[in-house]
């Protein structure tokens, strides 16, 4: 693995999750969860950036950059839907679980998509495209607006993730389909 400035910071966002989810359990600083959080999606633009801009690229990198990514939507999505004060002030507490089941879900299916296409020799079928990664920005956004509204619980912040989070499932559907399409060819086959 070369130790290169966006490696460290992808290894950094790995490192936050537990930091993440212990300050949400432990029911330290809203403030600090959520500004923790939005440290995290700032490592996952600025690596990105980083390894272009400095010709760093690595195959360390394109492995553990998107597994960060879905390890910590995950955990905080769980936290999210698992905790009763967040479940009580959403719109829709059914609607807000199932868009967190279809955000989890996604990824392991994707995931999983992507490991059989690359034994097929097919990976570039479902390479990340633009499609994914505005749906990445837009949960890494949706999250951080529901935990700054959490720690404070204002009702129009509240409101606002939890519509950003409701598009961002919607585009999480989309990419998923789009993904499933262009590999249909090949799981279609006998």
């Amino acid at each position: 693995m070369p130790l290169t400035i966006a490696n460290i910071l992808t290894l950094l966002r790995v490192a936050l999750i537990p930091v993440v989810v212990a300050v949400y359990l432990i029911g330290g600083s809203g403030y600090l969860t959520a500004g923790l959080f939005l440290l995290a999606g700032f490592t996952d633009w600025a690596d990105g950036y980083l390894a272009r801009k400095r010709n760093e690229q690595s195959a360390f990198g394109a492995f553990l950059d998107p597994v960060a990514d879905k390890l910590m939507v995950s955990a905080v999505l769980v936290l999210l839907a698992a905790d009763p004060e967040m479940t009580q002030r959403v719109l829709s507490p059914v609607l807000f679980t199932i868009v967190v089941a279809i955000i989890i879900g996604r990824e392991i299916t994707i995931s999983a998509l992507r490991e059989w296409m690359a034994e097929l020799g097919n990976r570039g079928v479902v390479a990340v495209g633009w499609l994914g990664k505005i749906k990445t920005t837009l949960q890494f956004i949706a999250i951080t607006v529901l935990l700054f509204a959490q720690a404070g619980m204002q009702a129009p912040a509240l409101i606002l993730g939890e519509l950003l989070l409701y598009a961002a499932g919607a585009l999480t559907l989309w990419s998923m389909v789009a993904y499933l399409k262009g590999a249909w060819p090949m799981l279609s086959e006998r």
